[in-house]
């Protein structure tokens, strides 16, 4: 069975978040997952704003990094979530945005270590454990938390790359997946499933999560004319191969980039071919979303996040999805 996650971006006040966060727990989603970027309102505040003012939706950081926030912090972090939670505390981490830590100074050293290394040590430190490391990425002499969860707290891991998705199905309760289309994630789940056989895992002890680009609305054009402001975003920092993959122009990446770059968002907007917009979102009607949204749960996706921008108003695409999508599909 399905399961609905959403995405908010705190590039608004955590007062608002939080409003879209209750209306999504009252319309049937299951998990919160905030974004956490240090030019946006601070992901831990967010967080625990909104677990003050829901009682049943898992919620986390999708994504933090262990670049910019040290692991030990980033366990201790995510434990009070939960204490405050009572118990509905998840972990989302990654590699981080290549771009955003050259900004901040901040090398992307061995992302594959850096990823199963923190897992590990933070694993260790909700058991109560003191965690001594000399890895390829940290070196710990022996730090612990004074508390621990009261249970296992999910560890989920965002990844696109094949590498990053394989250590994902041997290591991580849960896997986030920056993609839309049916043959990414097809793809994707293959590599999950080596890590998952590699650690004598099975497939169905990971929840695969679809991490989408997503629009709605009654007017599927109007949608799909939203979902463009993220695709283009997408497309522009997507690796060759992807591109390739669905047959977008060579140089389309780079128009589009260099466009964002020079701060002409209309006209980066302008190069997104409709073609692309459905292979990098779900966008459109509620029933063009559904069907998108059953090929997915078909190849083995297992839960379906609504990503940015989710619509063209978001309050108007949360009850859209509650009312005509998640009681047809869950």
């Amino acid at each position: 069975m399905v399961k609905f996650g959403i995405e908010f971006v705190p590039d608004r006040s955590p007062q608002k978040v939080v409003e879209l966060a209750t209306l999504a727990e009252r319309g049937g989603f299951e998990y919160v997952w905030i974004t956490d970027h240090f030019n946006n309102r601070n992901t831990y505040v967010v967080l625990t704003a909104t677990a003050l003012s829901t009682q049943k939706v898992k919620l986390g950081p999708g994504v933090t990094n262990p670049y910019l926030v040290s692991p030990v912090w980033t366990a201790s972090a995510v434990a009070s979530l939960d204490e405050i939670s009572g118990g509905r505390a998840v972990l989302g981490i990654g590699a981080g945005d290549r771009t955003t830590l050259e900004i901040l100074g901040i090398p992307r050293v061995k992302p594959l270590s850096a990823i199963e290394e923190s897992v590990n040590m933070i694993k260790l430190l909700w058991q109560g454990e003191a965690v001594h490391l000399k890895g390829a990425v940290f070196t710990l002499s022996g730090p612990r938390l004074n508390y621990t969860p009261g249970h296992a707290i999910p560890i989920y891991v965002g990844a696109q790359g094949p590498k990053l998705l394989e250590l994902a199905g041997r290591i991580a309760d849960g896997v986030l997946v920056n993609a839309s289309h049916p043959i990414d994630l097809e793809l994707a789940i293959r590599q999950i499933m080596q890590g998952a056989t590699c650690a004598d895992r099975k497939i169905q002890q990971v929840d695969v999560a679809a991490y989408t680009c997503f629009s709605v609305d009654q007017d599927a054009h109007r949608a799909k004319e939203k979902a463009k402001e993220v695709v283009a975003f997408i497309i522009a920092g997507s690796p060759p191969e992807v591109l390739e993959r669905h047959n977008a122009p060579g140089d389309l990446a780079q128009k589009i980039s260099e466009r964002l770059v020079a701060g002409d968002f209309p006209g980066a907007f302008s190069l997104v071919p409709h073609e692309l917009v459905d292979v990098f979102s779900i966008s459109g009607s509620p029933d063009d979303c559904i069907q998108r949204i059953r090929e997915l749960i078909s190849i083995g996706v297992t839960q379906i996040v609504v990503g940015s921008p989710i619509g063209p108003k978001k309050k108007e695409a949360i009850e859209l999805i509650s009312k005509e999508m998640i009681l047809k599909l869950v």
